[in-house]
């Protein structure tokens, strides 16, 4: 049955016919004298909950593109497109051969900067107490330590350059920086790739707890809010439980989310503020880039109800029949409000 709405402060009873539904006496639905009979109902202030439906895009909590940080060919991938996979598991495999022999030669290199820097303190070690005896002069002894100390920056370079090619070395191996889901793949085994390249490896979509994005417009945001519970909008937001999602199919996500987050400022192109609404997602079947109608929902107190099949329509207008205290029936206009609710004008 669709509702028809209406607000009032103050309503006594008010008697509304059945337009659809004759109440017969006999088969001809009269009384005797040709009078038909029609059933009414009496309307009562009530308390009754409303939706807003807003489009959303869906997005899940974390998405993270995977790029090369140096650059190889693809030698291996070791998973698969949609497939789930854990932090550090290991993606990619590019081809390390000339990083490991970068690796072997700046090794080499630390070994040979060892070796003068033993060196250089053998020599320091024999001209110090020739400095001392004066044998030789206090130059001598200058340039021996100096030249320690210029070794000894080479070896630090050394082992710096050793470590960078190991960081490389690694970096042929790429790991998955977060759990998730795999994207499609934009390179394939053999394909060069580097951290410049114009597209990432693939993506991972985090979807264990999924975001919705929409708008509302500011007028509607204001009327919502002041009916929301709380001191302040940040309360009004955490209160708000129950918030339901529709999916593309028009079917309804079996679990309720809430509204965490509202922009603070007001698009001034479109009139709307930014909402996000957040929802579990533990079985993975909401996706990343996917589309859905956020619903939520609205407390209506001291409201009329009336049944649809109580109204007709006339060249685009809504009407009901109405009784009044002198047993006279007369034609109410009424407005449609949102969707499929109503609500009469008096």
């Amino acid at each position: 049955m669709i509702k028809t709405i209406c607000k009032y402060s103050s309503l006594g009873v008010i008697l509304v016919l059945f337009t659809a539904v004759s109440c017969s006496k006999g088969k001809s639905g009269q009384r005797a004298g040709g009078i038909r009979e029609y059933p009414v109902i009496t309307l009562n202030l009530q308390s009754t909950q409303m939706y807003q439906d807003y489009p959303a895009t869906i997005q899940g909590e974390q998405t993270v593109d995977i790029r090369p940080k140096i650059a190889g060919y693809i030698e291996q991938i070791l998973v698969d497109e949609g497939a789930q996979v854990k932090k550090g598991q290991l993606l990619f495999r590019l081809n390390d051969n000339d990083l490991q022999a970068t690796v072997r030669s700046a090794e080499a290199a630390v070994k040979v900067a060892e070796a003068d820097v033993f060196s250089a303190k053998l020599n320091l070690e024999q001209t110090t107490p020739l400095a001392e005896k004066n044998i030789v002069s206090q130059y001598d002894l200058q340039s021996a330590q100096s030249l320690l100390k210029a070794k000894e920056a080479q070896l630090a370079q050394a082992r710096a350059n050793l470590e960078n090619a190991r960081a490389n070395l690694q970096y042929a191996m790429i790991t998955s920086p977060a759990n998730g889901t795999i994207g499609t793949f934009a390179y394939r085994v053999g394909s060069l790739v580097s951290s410049s390249s114009a597209d990432p490896l693939t993506s991972i979509s985090n979807t264990s707890r999924i975001f919705a994005y929409f708008s509302i417009n500011e007028k509607d945001f204001l009327t919502l809010t002041r009916g929301w519970k709380g001191k302040n909008l940040k309360d009004k937001l955490s209160g708000l439980k129950g918030i339901t999602l529709l999916m593309a199919d028009n079917s309804i996500y079996e679990h309720r989310g809430k509204i965490d987050m509202a922009s603070g400022l007001v698009d001034p192109q479109t009139g709307a503020v930014s909402i996000r609404a957040s929802f579990p997602n533990p079985e993975g079947l909401l996706r990343s880039g996917s589309s859905g109608v956020v619903r939520i929902p609205e407390l209506l107190d001291s409201v009329i109800l009336v049944p649809q099949k109580s109204t007709y329509e006339l060249q685009g207008k809504h009407f009901i029949y109405s009784v009044s205290p002198d047993n006279k029936v007369h034609d109410t206009e009424i407005e449609v409000l949102t969707g499929n609710l109503r609500m009469l004008l008096w």
